[in-house]
């Protein structure tokens, strides 16, 4: 009898630290992701007239989108350093330290000085601010879904591990909503001390993710593999992690391009074609695609739960088979102007879709390595991947809409290769050997 009170304790002990783990991992990681997202919410239609002032409209904003850009730049710097770290001392203290990172950059974009004022160190500082961002999110992200997929019993893992992932969506919808609101404002107002209330803000978050992370214990995989380590030498994680999974970082950053190439065209491209080119009111774009954001929140856990079942390769596969298919009609639906037809043509691909992908993605990363290499490789193929996938999307997709008249069609075609490679290579990830666990 005390044996079974005992294992009873034992498991609802367990579940109670799992729950922590995951909400300190979904409340950091919203932070961050809201953080991360503003610039990019802003990036268009801000920065590109107060930090990077220009004659020709065009140029401005691709300066502006090259900011945006330095930041995925910056991420894999972040990924290596909170990686190797997360890997030799723990998963819980990288965690904390990249969120205050990545919240006082973002509180220091907003008291940023503009261009007229203190002229070319405008542009300079917000471009360091916005690599210590990218700094901070390429290390937090690994750390954030690790804890969860490391706590997670197994045959959940893919549920547990797309939980922190709804930061992603609960970031985005923060971010657009605060900015809609915001952008309600008169617009002399919104420029001029609007926006940088939305980074100024962001601290409330920032202190509130930290206490949080700050009561919970170290992941139980990794003080196993410290344990072990300690017998023999296993040398530097980044080191490691080439020599013995080469294969597999390919084909998870081949896989990462499509959530990279999707996510930037609809959530943050989309805010700009649907303003500029189709010719809506800047906040309902916005709030567009905040309803998208929060949809989304709904399908990521649901296709998490899925990749438990037929496996998160084959549900990966899928996913970027049909956004491959959606990105043409989406894009109709958003030219023709009318409302519901643009809400169906981000709603459906980027809400529904889109989590196909995104849901068991975290898992099916972390399924490629091993727990004493693992924060290094996961940081490594999701932000590495990010300057090709994500950084510079926003950018070719400016440009490709400029070289076609406005046109989407080369956009769409774009889109469409970034899913069929990534379908190929999550269907190559599934008939690989998982690594010994």
């Amino acid at each position: 009898m005390s044996d079974i009170t005992g294992s009873a304790t034992a498991t609802g002990t367990a579940e109670r630290e799992l729950r922590k783990v995951v909400i300190a991992s979904l409340v950091g990681s919203t932070v961050e992701w809201y953080d991360f997202f503003l610039y990019g919410v802003v990036a268009g239609i801000v920065f590109n007239q107060l930090y990077f002032p220009s004659d020709n409209p065009t140029v401005s904003i691709m300066l502006a989108y090259a900011t945006f850009a330095v930041g995925f730049v910056a991420r894999p710097l972040g990924g290596l350093i909170f990686g190797h770290f997360g890997d030799k001392i723990g998963r819980k203290t990288m965690l904390v330290i990249t969120l205050m990172l990545m919240g006082g950059a973002t509180v220091a974009i907003g008291l940023l000085p503009t261009y007229e004022q203190i002229g070319i160190l405008a542009p300079i500082l917000l471009l360091l601010l916005r690599i210590a961002q990218g700094i901070g999110i390429g290390g937090e992200w690994g750390g954030a879904v690790l804890m969860a997929y490391e706590f997670a019993p197994n045959g959940k893992r893919g549920f547990y591990a797309s939980i922190p992932q709804i930061g992603l969506s609960l970031g985005l919808f923060l971010s657009s909503g605060v900015m809609a609101l915001l952008t309600m404002l008169p617009d002399d107002q919104f420029m001029a001390w609007g926006w940088r209330s939305a980074f100024i803000g962001s601290i409330v978050l920032v202190v509130l993710g930290t206490w949080i992370r700050s009561n919970i214990r170290e992941s139980p995989e990794f003080e196993k593999a410290k344990a072990e380590s300690r017998s023999r030498d296993v040398g530097l994680p980044f080191v490691t992690m080439i020599k013995r999974y080469p294969g597999n970082v390919v084909l998870g950053m081949g896989a990462r391009y499509i959530d990279g190439v999707f996510f930037n065209v609809f959530a943050v491209f989309s805010i700009l074609y649907l303003s500029k080119i189709v010719g809506i009111p800047r906040t309902q774009a916005l709030w567009t695609v905040c309803g998208a954001a929060l949809v989304m929140v709904l399908f990521i856990p649901f296709f998490g739960r899925l990749s438990d079942r037929i496996g998160r390769p084959t549900t990966y596969a899928w996913g970027s088979l049909l956004l491959a298919l959606s990105v043409f009609p989406a894009f109709w639906l958003m030219s023709t102007g009318d409302t519901l037809l643009i809400i169906l043509g981000l709603v459906l691909p980027f809400g529904i879709i889109y989590p196909m992908c995104y849901g068991p993605e975290a898992a099916l990363f972390a399924d490629l390595f091993d727990p004493s290499v693992r924060y290094t490789g996961i940081s490594f193929v999701y932000q590495f991947s990010g300057i090709f996938a994500s950084g510079i999307t926003p950018m070719i997709a400016t440009y490709l809409m400029a070289a076609n008249a406005n046109d989407p069609f080369w956009l769409c075609c774009y889109v469409i290769f970034a899913a069929l490679v990534s379908m190929v290579c999550a269907l190559l990830i599934g008939r690989r050997e998982r690594p010994a666990r």
